[in-house]
């Protein structure tokens, strides 16, 4: 797979962006769902105009600056030959937050075959295991933001 190029300036779907424009939080969005935890104004930031090239993400210069290739595996929940599960922050509210990431250094454009093939089983076996903690119901898989050049999963429960 080729990977394209950095764009070096801003492509004509980004500059029709309302970049720094106070943008209003339509009225069908999430925070009209019952389940939404908050309640109160909340206001979009303006979107910033992009910065390019884009700078590095945190990782990008391979596995010997990547924080999580460098994480020892003796602070995993849980590992294999290929994966670790980590706990994520001690500050959450949640019963448990973890972090399912492979051991090598992937994104997930870039993840092999027979890893991307353990990954949804692993992702069920990691929500079971969630689930199993008391006054747990529901749990959520999510991949936010783009921080990190090591493919990373939470799934807070």
């Amino acid at each position: 797979m080729t990977v394209p190029a950095t764009p070096q300036e801003p492509s004509a779907f980004v500059r029709r962006l309302r970049a720094g424009e106070q943008l209003p939080l339509p009225a069908d969005s999430v925070t009209a769902w019952e389940s939404f935890p908050f309640e109160g104004d909340l206001r979009v930031r303006p979107l910033q105009p992009p910065v390019l090239p884009e700078p590095a993400r945190s990782g990008e210069d391979g596995p010997e600056e990547c924080p999580t290739c460098r994480k020892p595996l003796t602070e995993a929940l849980w590992s294999d030959d290929h994966w670790r599960l980590d706990a994520v922050g001690t500050e959450s509210r949640l019963p448990a937050v973890v972090m399912l990431q492979p051991r090598g250094h992937y994104d997930l454009t870039d993840l092999p075959a027979e890893r991307a093939a353990e990954l949804g089983p692993l992702l069920q076996r990691a929500e079971r295991a969630v689930r199993s903690l008391d006054g747990v119901a529901r749990v959520h898989v999510n991949r936010w933001g783009d921080g990190a050049a090591h493919l990373h999963f939470y799934r807070p429960g």
